[in-house]
């Protein structure tokens, strides 16, 4: 999005050791996953260092990040981990939390060349059940020296049309110097979502602030002090593999986060804040805190680091590159498409092109994304997206970030290519789409129609902007009346940059009734409050 990082000084006089997290007043040690308190709990510095001591070097593996997975059908799923040192990843799953009759995943070794992450993939599960896991690190030279099992659990896609689906989503993760507070408890909201037992959480990218300084404090406008964890890796923009790696790993300083990681998978999409504010291939940076100007090297190395820290299925588009965009089938209600709006894009600009192929999806994504959804059978089809299709999101004065570039007439720019797509949904009588997007900072619903736009041939549909999670909130955007938007709701601050502490954050729910196969989309704040409801029925090409 647009909104500028706070700055700081590049460096710290008393920066803690590389994985060492510091808090104002309080250190302590995370002693398990399913376990562990939903209170923070810091990793301690000899758990978790890169460098450790030889002596504990002698000790056993630790999973002291937790455990997540991610995208998850109803036959597989990919189950994450990451040790404190080399060791071998072995996954087993059960039926039963007592293990009985468990089988055995042989992950890969883990070392320093995908900063001890790994992923398995488990295949052949049985569809619309619970499966229970856990992750063992053993020692790469020893296997019978191994480190205390971390617990997760997530439940498969239903095979059967009439059991339903619940999911979450929301983005935009400690951003805007609004990091891991330890005097309000961390990040709740995560808390909060867990308890409504989603079946998965979509996060809609924005999932760090690569460019986003975590200061140790911050003085609100009523005086009040906003704490925050820091770490050497947040002290600075990241620039580097080990910085932008350190960036991911910083939401999982939080207890809060590592517990929901543990019983709710993930389908994780990026947008632009995973490498810098509002970039594009291509660019080179003007920005003094940066002394690697070309952003491509820095999305190459963020690139990178998402995919060791977030378990995506997603397989390389040509050669070595790593996809974002895919299709996560969800059973017979739902197909969830992921897009990447960042990768292939063309270089931001004021949008007024009359032709225009490359666009934000990049030609072959779009036709890709066209194809998908012409192939889909499911009774839903949401397309995630990382930025809303008709809010404009600036980018400086004069050109635009998103789609929508403000002038209320025929597609050009970038909504070209959307314009393509609408009219494709909409001849070859595709059912059942709607938009779930994040990316500026308050939540909102609204409405299209040809009625009411200047570009007509396309059937309505509904987008729904939910976010941040975890970061500034910031007023509502300006629509573009291209394709005929009509806000239906709408909850934003009047001011800039509100912290969590100012107002709650956000986040959306998606019921969807295995019997009637009707869509509920409720806007939530943490707090409980169901700020608007939508419900819509299946099988229609627009509504």
């Amino acid at each position: 999005m647009s909104h500028n990082p706070r700055t700081t000084s590049s460096s710290s006089s008393s920066a803690p050791s590389a994985d060492a997290p510091v808090a104002p007043g309080r250190r302590s040690v995370l002693r398990g996953s399913l376990a562990a308190s939903a209170v923070l709990a810091l990793p301690g510095a000899a758990a978790l260092a890169g460098a450790v001591p030889a002596q504990a070097l002698s000790g056993r593996p630790r999973a002291a990040w937790g455990v997540q997975a991610g995208d998850v059908t109803s036959s597989s799923g990919l189950v994450w981990v990451r040790s404190d040192r080399p060791a071998r990843m072995i996954v087993e799953t059960s039926a039963t939390e007592s293990f009985r009759r468990a089988r055995s995943w042989h992950g890969p070794l883990l070392g320093p060349g995908t900063d001890l992450t790994g992923t398995v993939p488990l295949r052949g599960l049985p569809a619309g059940e619970q499966v229970h896991y856990r992750v063992t690190l053993a020692d790469p030279h020893d296997p019978r020296r191994t480190g205390e099992p971390v617990y997760g659990t997530f439940r498969t896609a239903p095979a059967r049309r009439r059991q339903g689906v619940r999911f979450v989503w929301s983005g935009d993760i400690a951003g805007q110097g609004w990091g891991i507070n330890p005097d309000i408890g961390g990040f709740t909201v995560y808390d909060e979502m867990r308890r409504l037992h989603p079946d998965f959480f979509l996060c809609s990218g924005d999932t760090i602030y690569a460019d986003g300084v975590i200061e140790r404090s911050v003085t609100l406008p009523d005086g009040r002090v906003w704490r925050n964890v820091t770490t050497p890796e947040k002290a600075k923009v990241a620039e580097t593999l080990a910085e932008y790696r350190g960036n991911f790993r910083y939401n999982l300083l939080d207890a809060n986060v590592r517990k929901f990681n543990s019983e709710v998978p993930s389908i994780t999409q990026w947008d632009d804040h995973e490498v810098r504010n509002n970039w594009y291939p291509g660019q080179i940076l003007d920005d003094v805190r940066y002394t690697e100007k070309n952003v491509d090297v820095l999305a190459a190395r963020s690139t990178q680091a998402f995919h060791e820290y977030f378990p995506i299925s997603a397989q390389p588009a040509r050669g070595a590159d790593r996809r974002v965009h895919r299709v996560v089938n969800h059973g017979p209600l739902l197909d969830v498409f992921v897009l990447d709006m960042r990768t292939y894009r063309n270089a931001n600009s004021p949008g007024r092109q009359t032709d225009d192929t490359n666009g934000i999806l990049g030609a072959e994504q779009l036709a890709w994304l066209k194809r998908e959804l012409s192939r889909s059978r499911a009774v839903w089809k949401v397309i995630a997206a990382d930025m809303p299709i008709g809010l404009v999101v600036p980018d400086g004065t004069a050109n635009i970030e998103a789609i929508a570039q403000g002038d209320p007439g025929a597609p050009l720019g970038r909504e070209l290519q959307i314009a393509e797509l609408l009219r494709h949904i909409k001849h070859h009588r595709i059912t059942g789409t709607l938009w779930l997007t994040a990316d500026v900072h308050h939540t909102s619903a609204q409405h299209y129609t040809p009625e009411r736009a200047a570009f007509k041939d396309f059937a309505p549909f509904w987008e729904f902007v939910s976010g941040p999670i975890a970061a500034g909130q910031f007023p509502a955007s300006k629509l573009d009346d291209t394709f005929g938007p009509d806000r239906a709701f709408v909850k934003a601050p009047e001011g800039q940059n509100l912290s969590p502490m100012e107002t709650p954050p956000l986040f959306g729910e998606v019921d969807i009734d295995g019997a009637s196969g009707e869509l509920t989309v409720r806007l939530r704040e943490e707090g409980g409050t169901v700020l608007f409801t939508k419900v819509l029925q299946p099988g229609r090409v627009g509504q």
